[in-house]
């Protein structure tokens, strides 16, 4: 069930924010939401790693060239 929520943030990062969420075709609401699921998951699941191509797309922040996604390591 989703709930309303107010947020008092500056006016930039509020723009900067609408911006990007455009980019990537999905509500400024939905974003945040995504953003606060993944802060406050438990994480209990040592089961498996999260590969820096996942974490990057999540972060957006981008990852080395030389990163060899089959292998997980980076080529020296």
């Amino acid at each position: 069930m989703d709930t309303k929520l107010t947020l008092k943030l500056d006016q930039e990062v509020i723009a900067r924010a609408k911006k990007y969420a455009a980019e990537k075709k999905i509500s400024l609401s939905r974003m945040v939401e995504y953003y606060l699921k993944s802060l406050t998951v438990e994480e209990n699941n040592d089961d498996f790693e999260i590969s820096p191509f996942v974490k990057s797309i999540s972060t957006g922040k981008s990852i080395p060239a030389d990163v060899d996604y089959k292998r997980n390591i980076q080529i020296i």
